[in-house]
């Protein structure tokens, strides 16, 4: 039997075998950010430890980041205090920081793939979930937490227990209207929120092969949803095109060398799986999570579930989801009442995200009722968006026109719902509290669903505009 790019990579950066059981794996590329590593150079520092290598970390800032008004020093303290240590901490140990006056900032998991930084056959760490998002391009990447931070940032290794691997098939092709966030949410819904501990998914098939490698980095962007701990997609023509002539890639001679390389990681045509599920892409339909996991999702034309057509044992979560949604069993999600609309987040903030939702947004106002606002993920995103045109249509629409930063995917910032607020937004969670207010409520939903929504004030068929 052949190998998996998994396994072909995980032996290529395996350093030894520990007693724990778990592999001492080096880490080609560590990204980090404001918010998950100060304590970690603290430890650096109780420890007298330098950074081993600091040329393969890089640093932004994204998750505190304001996207409104962005001078300096931030209106709130610990946000200016997290971005003083950020930038201490650059200073210090020599690593090359993108700041909010550097033209490359944004969502770590934005600008990694658009700098060129992300390239297929790495292994890659950062102190955030969604650090899965990088594995669209043939790498394992992986989130961490804060001490694992110090020892990427100690040792350039990780203690690592090795995960099985579960290849996802989506067969043939997608429908009007339909998109990767659908895909994605419908995996979600099939093999639920827990399905994937212990693996990493190979995503592929006909329509994984027909992407984009930003509709491909929306799908690995939520593997994490689903459980898994990685989620990739063997690199090919697409991928190689999308990251030539990009700022870090390799150039020249170079290029020729790691393109040989980059295609020898991919999966063998016999490699070995510990699971395969296939996916029929033409089921697919436009989704909307009804509840407070990404796997409570149902298409736009279904109706929200009662707690009855679940297993007894997860009728406590569904009731609760019910309860703080202020939903009913039985009723139609579509034409269901939002206040709040939000494009943006690491999962959906690339460009052509926005573009596909000023589509929608052109010749159009969102209804009075809304409050829209439009985050691009990164100065590079934002800058393209306006060559096109695509800002002033925003506006236009009455959506905010916003700067680069994670904004109300998560809260950590300026940017929150109040009260029970509903969200239509293109962001991965819908945790309770998640978008800044306990009893905030969160739609999630593709950027073109999101724009349809905010048009008509409520859950809409982005299939009614196409």
């Amino acid at each position: 039997m052949g190998d998996s790019l998994f396994s072909k990579v995980w032996k290529k950066h395996t350093v030894r075998e520990l007693p724990t059981g778990q592999t001492q794996l080096f880490i080609g590329l560590h990204l980090i950010h404001e918010v998950t590593s100060p304590q970690a150079f603290q430890m650096l520092r109780e420890r007298n430890l330098e950074v081993l290598y600091p040329k393969r970390t890089v640093a932004t800032v994204d998750h505190i980041v304001p996207t409104k008004n962005q001078q300096r020093p931030f209106s709130d303290e610990l946000a200016e205090k997290m971005m003083q240590e950020l930038e201490k901490n650059a200073r210090e140990f020599g690593i090359q920081l993108f700041d909010v006056k550097n033209y490359r900032q944004g969502i770590v998991h934005i600008i990694g793939p658009e700098l060129g930084l992300t390239q297929p056959g790495m292994t890659i760490a950062c102190g955030d979930s969604h650090t899965s998002t990088h594995g669209a391009f043939g790498t394992i990447a992986l989130g961490i937490g804060t001490s694992q931070i110090r020892d990427v940032l100690a040792s350039q290794c990780l203690a690592v227990a090795r995960l099985k691997v579960r290849k996802l098939n989506i067969t043939g092709s997608l429908g009007k209207g339909v998109y990767a966030k659908d895909v994605i949410l419908i995996i979600m819904r099939q093999l639920g929120v827990k399905g994937g501990i212990g693996y990493a998914y190979e995503y592929a098939g006909e329509v994984i092969e027909k992407m984009s490698m930003e509709e491909r980095m929306t799908i690995c962007n939520m593997s994490i949803e689903g459980g898994a701990r990685a989620g990739y997609v063997n690199p090919d023509q697409t991928t190689f095109d999308y990251i030539k002539g990009k700022e870090f890639a390799p150039q020249g001679a170079a290029w020729d060398k790691a393109v040989a390389y980059w295609k020898s990681i991919a999966s063998d045509p016999d490699a070995a799986y510990d699971d395969v599920v296939e996916v029929k892409g033409s089921k697919i339909k436009p989704m909307v999570t009804w509840g407070i996991t990404p796997g409570q999702a149902i298409t736009i034309e279904e109706t929200i579930p009662k707690p009855g057509d679940f297993p007894v044992d997860e009728r406590p979560n569904i009731e609760l989801a019910l309860r703080h949604m202020q939903f009913r069993g039985g009723e139609p999600i579509r034409g269901k009442k939002i206040d709040v609309a939000f494009i943006g987040s690491c999962t959906n903030s690339r460009i052509s995200d926005l573009r596909e939702a000023a589509r929608i947004f052109r010749g159009r106002k969102i209804a009075s009722s809304v409050k829209a606002i439009v985050v691009p993920g990164s100065q590079l995103v934002k800058r393209q968006a306006e060559k096109e045109g695509l800002g002033k249509i925003f506006i236009a629409a009455g959506c905010e026109w916003r700067k680069a930063g994670c904004s109300m995917c998560l809260a950590m910032n300026p940017d929150k719902l109040s009260g029970a607020q509903i969200c239509a937004s293109s962001s991965n969670r819908n945790f309770i509290g998640r978008q800044g207010s306990p009893r905030g409520r969160t739609l999630l939903m593709s950027p073109a669903m999101v724009a349809a929504a905010a048009i008509e004030g409520k859950v809409a068929d982005v299939r009614d505009y196409l």
